[in-house]
């Protein structure tokens, strides 16, 4: 089992890494031509907000909520009912979604005033244009959550490839809608918005032929009233706060930093794109691949085998976050400057990232703590529990928002959008550690031994990475006087060797990759 869980996240893994790759390229598109300023804060609202739904309905409530579900008919029912389920699923959910996405058009005005109404102020073309986007970009949400759906399907029947790839072509579309379009619009922000309708389209055909492979094509039907359905919905409602804590609380950051000086919403965008790299290739993925054994563990009533692949998930999270996080903290000067300083995106830009970079650097652990855990309730049929936590979590997060920004504007310090980050990382530590807590307490995982002795060997290969990685970086004001061909390979270089030197270290203090695979045997 143990090789077989590796290789499914290697594969996405591998597929997440090309993906955040492209959206690094993305980025650095962006920046160049975009720039930080007001443009592009009213792109990121428009392009959040759809986004913050599906992450609401897709990855988050509803994902969590279908996986159990049809694994559980796969595992106890034939075939016929499976795809019944999901022809039903795919039906009710569609519905839903439509209805969603026409109050969103009609009502784009108050959507974007609930969000950022720091923008409905002296510049009222900065709030039009934003409703304007908006509009277009809202019918992503149906287009993307249906993509989860059929992701969903496929990864239940151990399919992780296809769903892996396909945030690819999101990459793909909006570079193409920059480079290629954008100068046929006025407003070139437009094309973007326009890139990202087309690419939710793309996306979600691209997933059909896979499921035919399975028979598993759906024939949409709506119908509340079937059993599996039913259950989903029952799941589903109240899980939409406790899988998407993290969303809620970005995008009250945004609306706050509507209300900073222009640039702030891009900037803490800019941050949080370099930040979900890592979360996205490793934590993200590995919350995908363990659901699905969860669930049928759970079901088959497996305790140990339930507890020992959240223990074994734990593990890698501690392996590897703990070494990004502080790599993203002490590069993240030199990161900023190798992928966004271009064009449109001068120092002043550069050095106002690196502040939130930074910050949500020290929240890398526990956001991608969170990525593992949540699927320990949901693999349960527990949506109560996350509810409860995301709720305490995200009403930390606005206080903690408003005291560190109150306090940062009031004493002039610079970048009070880095405090922004930073409630936002003490947020992510709050629920991920009342979320091990409950699951501590209810008997689902309990440790298992040598955690004591693998933490310290983290812990200290981590340190001689980051003496290293901070020794060949130097100060970041000389990162730019580079060219962008020797920042990114000055990058590349003191990554490759920071790696090294962890890797190193593990293997002098005792660790092999042996021990890694035979976690969870």
């Amino acid at each position: 089992m143990s090789s077989k869980r590796l290789g499914s996240l290697s594969v996405v893994s591998g597929m997440t890494l090309l993906s955040r790759v492209l959206g690094l390229v993305r980025e650095v598109v962006f920046a160049r031509f975009l720039g930080a300023g007001a443009a592009m804060d009213v792109f990121v609202v428009a392009f959040q907000i759809p986004n913050f739904l599906r992450r609401l309905f897709a990855e988050g409530a509803f994902s969590q909520a279908f996986v159990p579900v049809i694994s559980e008919y796969r595992k106890d029912r034939g075939h016929d009912e499976v795809r019944a389920l999901s022809d039903r699923v795919a039906g009710t959910l569609a519905v839903i979604l439509l209805a969603v996405t026409i109050v969103g058009m009609i009502a784009a005005p108050a959507v974007i005033w609930l969000f950022a109404s720091g923008f409905d102020g002296a510049d009222s073309a900065k709030f039009d244009l934003s409703v304007d986007l908006l509009r277009i970009t809202f019918p992503y949400l149906f287009f993307i959550s249906m993509t989860s759906f059929c992701a969903g399907v496929l990864n239940t029947f151990d399919r992780f490839a296809a769903p892996a790839f396909t945030p690819v072509l999101l990459n793909v579309c909006m570079i193409g809608a920059v480079i290629v379009a954008a100068p046929y619009f006025e407003e070139p922000v437009v094309a973007l918005a326009w890139g990202v309708f087309v690419a939710g389209l793309v996306q979600l055909v691209f997933q059909f032929p896979f499921l035919l492979r399975i028979h598993m094509f759906p024939r949409p039907r709506f119908d509340l009233a079937h059993e599996g359905v039913r259950r989903i919905l029952t799941l589903m409602l109240p899980a939409i706060f406790g899988a998407s804590v993290a969303q809620v609380n970005l995008l009250i950051d945004r609306k706050i930093a509507s209300y900073l000086e222009d640039g702030s919403i891009a900037w803490l965008y800019y941050s949080d794109r370099l930040l979900e790299f890592p979360l996205g290739v490793f934590a993200i993925a590995l919350g995908t691949v363990i659901l699905p054994g969860l669930s049928r563990q759970r079901t088959a009533g497996d305790d140990v085998a339930f507890a020992n692949t959240l223990d074994w998930g734990l593990r890698w999270v501690a392996l590897i976050s703990v070494p990004a996080a502080c790599g993203l903290f002490v590069l993240a000067g030199p990161m900023v400057s190798a992928v966004y300083l271009y064009g449109e995106f001068n120092e002043f830009n550069a050095q106002m990232v690196r502040f939130s970079l930074m910050a949500y650097a020290l929240g890398l652990v526990g956001f991608s703590l969170v990525k593992v855990l949540v699927p320990g309730y949901f693999a349960r049929q527990d949506t109560r529990t996350p509810v409860r936590i995301g709720v305490k979590a995200m009403l930390f997060n606005v206080i903690a928002n408003l005291v560190l920004v109150g306090l940062m504007v009031h004493y002039d310090i610079v970048a009070p959008h880095a405090g922004l980050a930073l409630a936002t990382v003490l947020s992510a530590w709050l629920n991920a550690f009342l979320l091990w807590r409950g699951l501590r307490r209810e008997g689902a995982y309990t440790a298992n031994p040598g955690w004591g002795i693998f933490v310290l060997r983290v812990l200290v290969a981590t340190l001689v990475m980051g003496v290293v990685i901070h020794f060949l970086a130097g100060q970041t004001s000389v990162w730019f006087d580079y060219t962008a061909a020797q920042r990114i390979v000055r990058l590349a270089g003191i990554i490759g060797l920071g790696a090294v030197s962890y890797a190193l270290v593990l293997g002098v203090s005792g660790l092999r990759p042996r021990d890694m695979r035979a976690l969870d045997e």
